[in-house]
């Protein structure tokens, strides 16, 4: 009995999300691009492959030399309508250091909205509010409203927790869920 209602939560929930992102062993990576420290001067060096396993993987080592200190992955999409969904889950297993996950409406925005989230070093869920996600410019607060819109362009993922450190973050999906 325990297994079918197990089945039959995992059905449904399949059934209301929407895939923004599924890393496989054939995902192509082109929409991805890392953006380091180094456009503003920093030694930062980030990467991002899918690993045999098929799940992305995004590493590298943040440096704060040279008023470095970031590291991110970004992609560009077609717009995803958010409709009903209320939140962004992302199947990802961390290493115990602190991430942002950014979206930005349109990709021309100078702004993007971000959430803050913790790794476990363990595969877990991580979910975010859209509703959480605050706007922000170079990391600095805009005193703007918080996510509300219908769609986003744009996602990315960014360490910069203000020292040198060498990370890694294995992806497996991303879905939108009410």
């Amino acid at each position: 009995m325990i297994r079918a209602v197990f089945l039959t939560t995992l059905i449904l929930t399949a059934m209301d999300s929407s895939l923004v992102f599924d890393f496989t062993h054939n995902t192509e990576l082109s929409s991805w691009r890392v953006v380091d420290d180094v456009v503003m001067g920093g030694r930062s060096s980030g990467h991002f492959t899918i690993m045999k396993e098929g799940h992305g993987k995004f590493y590298g080592d943040v440096s704060t030399e040279n008023n470095g200190g970031f590291s991110s992955i970004r992609c560009t999409l077609g717009p995803v309508e958010v409709g009903d969904k209320i939140k962004v889950v992302i199947l990802l297993k961390g290493d115990g250091k602190e991430y942002q996950f950014r979206i930005k409406e349109n990709s021309n925005d100078y702004y993007s909205y971000i959430a803050t989230f913790n790794t476990s070093g363990e595969w877990e869920e991580i979910e975010i509010p859209l509703s959480s996600m605050y706007p922000s410019f170079r990391g600095r607060r805009l005193d703007l409203p918080y996510f509300s819109g219908e769609e986003f362009e744009e996602m990315s993922f960014l360490i910069a927790n203000k020292r040198d450190e060498t990370f890694q973050l294995i992806l497996d999906k991303i879905e939108l869920r009410p």
